[in-house]
């Protein structure tokens, strides 16, 4: 239960009575110290510790996946925030370290980084994992890599805060409990708006990525990769392992590049295409990539994902939006406006396109409609997307930098912009994530579509998505 006390109450709240720690002591939570979570607006959430003891301060937002938990908290996206889990009981089935989404390091190197996430918040912590694949608890993990956790939260009045009052900064410490303090460190932590966080989880060098690295432990359910056809250039903005597995399945070797590399380092690259990875934050205070992906539109074949999909769409000169509460799930509804056919996806991103700032509709490529629908405050920038939904239109507007722009994909729950489709430069983007680590693999047909754009296919988005998703692993020709 949230609650507003002064520091002393505070203290004695959060810590259990001696009874309680006597019954904890017995059981698999060890006794664990206690724990709070502070939010801006003042609310305070009591837990246990499960995790690395300490403070950490970020911004405050939850994923409805129902597993997936260790891909979360290795996601690089998640850099500056404090994840809390809808799903009420984590650590069920333990960690296998090669599922990790963290950065790679130098090749053949078997350690990743540390996870870039701040804070993770959990209903029920699972200190004894089963899975014939777990070499490591959650909680094990968590204080390995120095990551502040709580338990014992009532998740669900929490997140039903969030919706309410939206993803805001907050603190967990299981060291401080004098509230008046938390305040003061909570009140001098940065914004994640106007913040660059790619820098922080962006790599510095060059790296290829090629079938070689595919996880040994993957194969028992994942096909072997087909033979490269392509050779790509990939913008590390804190780019996820899934991503690259996905685009080594698909025929491509990758070779990764820093987030503020020159357009001129790619082309001299010599790449088949150019792909713009997720990454964390605020896309407006990515400037050094954005721009670079206005001189390479229209030279070579380009795929984004998430933020890439936000640095294309900065590059055509539109307007980004923060999302109340964000989009983070493995169950996100997304209307294909090509196919008609709705795709769940993974998402993970606190900000979105405005897409009537890309420009005026062109009406007879948008169903006869001669004006953008316009929101509640009676301008086209809050409009409700899934207007195009309801009609059947993937609607196209006039680009003043390339040209004519088609809306490709509409997210059902909010009516937000979810893709975007360059008709006259070889260049698409998707908000959400078709690597399927974790979440379903509806979107996986985006990797072929890649392929089919550097093989020169005008028609590369025309896939059977339902035959598509099986793609790359052992039983699809089972299931198919």
């Amino acid at each position: 239960m949230a609650m507003h006390d002064h520091a002393s109450r505070a203290a004695r709240s959060a810590a259990p009575s001696e009874l309680a720690q006597r019954m904890l002591s017995q059981t698999t939570k060890r006794g664990a110290a206690p724990g709070i979570l502070m939010l801006e607006d003042g609310s305070i959430f009591y837990g246990r510790a499960c995790g690395a003891a300490g403070t950490a301060v970020g911004e405050v937002c939850f994923n409805t996946s129902l597993e997936g938990y260790f891909e979360v908290l290795t996601d690089p996206s998640y850099a500056g925030q404090i994840v809390t889990m809808t799903y009420p009981q984590i650590g069920n089935y333990g960690i296998d370290r090669e599922d990790t989404q963290a950065a790679l390091g130098e090749p053949g190197a078997g350690a990743s980084p540390r996870p870039a996430v701040r804070g993770m918040v959990v209903h029920d912590m699972c200190y004894t994992p089963s899975n014939w694949r777990s070499t490591v608890s959650v909680p094990d993990y968590l204080a390995e890599q120095e990551i502040v956790a709580i338990e014992g939260v009532d998740t669900r009045a929490l997140v039903r805060h969030l919706r309410d009052a939206g993803a805001q900064k907050g603190i967990i410490s299981t060291e401080i409990f004098d509230t008046d303090e938390l305040e003061r460190q909570l009140a001098a932590a940065p914004d994640l708006v106007g913040t660059n966080l790619v820098a922080t989880v962006s790599r510095a060098d060059e790296r290829s990525y090629t079938a070689a690295d595919l996880p040994a432990s993957h194969r028992f359910a994942s096909a072997d990769a087909p033979s490269a056809r392509h050779a790509v250039v990939a913008y590390d903005c804190g780019i996820k392992r899934g991503i690259l597995e996905g685009f080594v399945r698909a025929g491509c070797d990758v070779t990764l590049v820093p987030w503020n590399t020159p357009a001129e380092r790619v082309l001299e690259l010599n790449p088949d295409g150019v792909f713009l990875s997720n990454g964390p934050g605020d896309p407006d205070a990515v400037k050094e990539t954005y721009t670079q992906v206005q001189q390479l539109i229209g030279k070579l074949p380009i795929f984004g994902i998430c933020l890439g999909h936000q640095m294309i769409s900065l590059a055509c000169g539109a307007d980004m939006e923060k999302l109340k509460f964000g989009h983070r799930g493995g169950n996100q509804p997304v209307m294909n406006l090509i196919t008609h056919r709705v795709e769940i996806t993974a998402q993970n991103h606190g900000f979105g396109l405005v897409f009537p700032s890309l420009g005026g509709l062109v009406p007879e490529l948008s169903g006869g409609v001669a004006e953008h629908p316009c929101g509640p405050d009676g301008t086209p920038a809050t409009a409700d997307l899934r207007f195009w939904v309801e009609r059947g239109v993937a609607p196209v507007v006039s680009n003043e930098h390339f040209g004519r722009i088609r809306l490709t994909h509409v997210n059902l729950n909010d009516g937000t912009a979810e893709g975007i489709q360059l008709l006259d430069q070889p260049c698409f983007s998707v908000q959400y994530h078709p690597e399927a680590s974790p979440g379903p693999t509806d979107a996986h047909y985006l990797f072929t579509a890649f392929a089919r754009l550097m093989d020169g296919d005008a028609d590369y988005l025309d896939i059977d998505i339902s035959k598509d998703r099986l793609a790359g692993w052992k039983f699809a020709e089972e299931e198919m």
